[in-house]
């Protein structure tokens, strides 16, 4: 009883980490603190892509299944749950590096603005001023 109830919960964290990893950049925005934590996760993130490591999330989502009597999936979470729907087909290698350039691209872009606003702040500047 607790293995599914498990691989539901992990399924779902795991859901959250990839779309903090993906689009947490923006809460940066709004709450500077964030960077600390998110910066890293889109890191990680985009390193299991391009490395194509397995990811320790779907590892553990795969052995709760497992012990739930399931058969779990070897594909990985994203494979598994979200393009099997988007790319029938399955996820090439093209997908996977373009996923991590996207993820990397919003996420710089983000990140610039920030560290050029707290640049603008330290010397006394303000937006208007560099317009």
């Amino acid at each position: 009883m607790i293995y599914p109830a498990a691989a539901t919960a992990l399924a779902i964290i795991h859901l959250a980490f990839i779309a903090f990893v993906a689009i947490g950049a923006l809460l940066v925005l709004r709450w500077r603190w964030l960077m600390y934590v998110q910066l890293p996760a889109a890191i990680w993130g985009a390193l299991i892509e391009i490395g194509q490591w397995d990811c320790p999330l779907t590892r553990w989502e795969n052995m709760a299944m497992q012990r739930a009597g399931q058969s779990g999936y070897s594909e990985g979470f994203i494979a598994h749950h979200l393009f099997a729907v988007i790319y029938p087909n399955g996820m090439t290698r093209g997908v996977e590096i373009s996923l991590a350039v996207l993820v990397t691209v919003i996420n710089s872009a983000v990140y610039h603005h920030v560290f050029r606003g707290r640049s603008a702040r330290r010397r006394g500047t303000t937006a208007a001023d560099r317009a």
